[in-house]
């Protein structure tokens, strides 16, 4: 077996976090030859809840869990790591304004990109999930100035995922028939998820996603509008955020990170742009089609990118950059 890697998981209490751990502790993720230590951030008050995850944790019995450190200091839950999966954040409350939300989440993590830049391997790989999830990721990058920018994501695999799903829904095939879905710009409903360049495979050929639908008024309204809304139906249905399609997202997220993308199939994934691709914005953590190889992302340049297109990246890059804005008033003092 090789070397255990060293995994931190942020906002371990909570519910994504319940239903991420088992799927990585029992080898989904990094292979069922990957040993590991998982260590396990919240804040103070959550420490009785974590120590129930703990709990539970042990009683699975897996064997490529070699320990599990249970903590609320950063210090110790930054050591070292060879992936951080930063799921803790701040969530918007009745009567707050996003300016409220950002200026929190900045406090967070300035603080957890700074623990990263001290204690963590700069070979570390950094995955940011809590929301505002891509402006949590550029504060955290640039709290982290000795770690590559390359080595931090934040995670639109979960709308990618639901972009897959509800094209399969509608041609009435395997989600895993669905290839090349993308999504641009901002985890938020103005992301634009993009069916242009995607293909489906129906009676062993493949096609065009648009060339199978039929239906164009379909794939630039209501397809786009379910994924962009997801999130808030799933809230309204159950009474509480989407957790076990997060877990799942999150774990697709980092196995192509560690593993690659296959040949000809790229993914979505919120990365830093370096304002030379797609006209996005240079320094702005933007949702791209990437693909992977040996850990390294790449944004998949050169696809045609028509009018309707160009408008819906726009208005998310246009989003983004406001909320870039009203972040880095608050990391200037923060």
């Amino acid at each position: 077996m090789s070397a255990p890697i060293r995994v931190l998981v942020t906002g371990a209490a909570g519910q994504i976090a319940y239903s991420l751990l088992y799927s990585i502790a029992k080898g989904d993720v990094f292979g069922k030859d990957q040993p590991l230590v998982l260590v396990l951030l919240d804040i103070t008050p959550m420490m009785t809840v974590l120590e129930g995850v703990v709990m539970e944790l042990e009683d699975c019995a897996l064997p490529l869990l070699k320990e599990v450190i249970a903590t609320d200091k950063e210090e110790v839950a930054f050591k070292d790591l060879d992936l951080a999966v930063l799921v803790g954040s701040m969530p918007r409350r009745e009567g707050m304004e996003r300016k409220d939300l950002l200026k929190a989440n900045v406090k967070i993590f300035k603080s957890q990109g700074a623990a990263l830049d001290k204690y963590s391997k700069k070979s570390v790989k950094v995955v940011v999930v809590g929301n505002p999830a891509n402006t949590n990721c550029l504060t955290a990058l640039k709290s982290a100035p000795s770690i590559p920018k390359d080595n931090f994501s934040c995670l639109t695999r979960l709308d990618h995922n639901r972009a897959k799903a509800q094209l399969a829904l509608r041609l009435h095939v395997a989600s895993d028939d669905v290839k090349n879905v993308i999504i641009w710009g901002n985890h938020s409903s103005t992301q634009y998820p993009d069916a242009c360049h995607a293909t489906v495979k129906v009676d062993g050929k493949k096609v065009g996603i648009y060339e199978a639908v039929k239906d164009d008024s379909w794939l630039k309204g209501d397809f786009i509008a379910t994924v962009q809304q997801r999130g808030s139906a799933v809230i309204k249905a159950r009474k509480l955020s989407s957790a076990m399609s997060a877990a799942k997202a999150i774990c697709d997220h980092i196995r192509s990170i560690w593993f690659g993308t296959p040949e000809g199939e790229f993914v979505s994934m919120g990365v830093i742009s370096d304002g030379n691709t797609y006209g996005v914005a240079e320094d702005l953590l933007y949702s791209f089609p990437v693909t992977i190889k040996n850990k390294t992302w790449k944004i998949v340049e050169g696809l045609n990118i028509n009018d309707f297109s160009r408008g819906k990246m726009d208005l998310t890059a246009k989003e983004l950059l406001d909320e870039k804005e009203t972040a880095f008033e608050f990391l200037s003092c923060a």
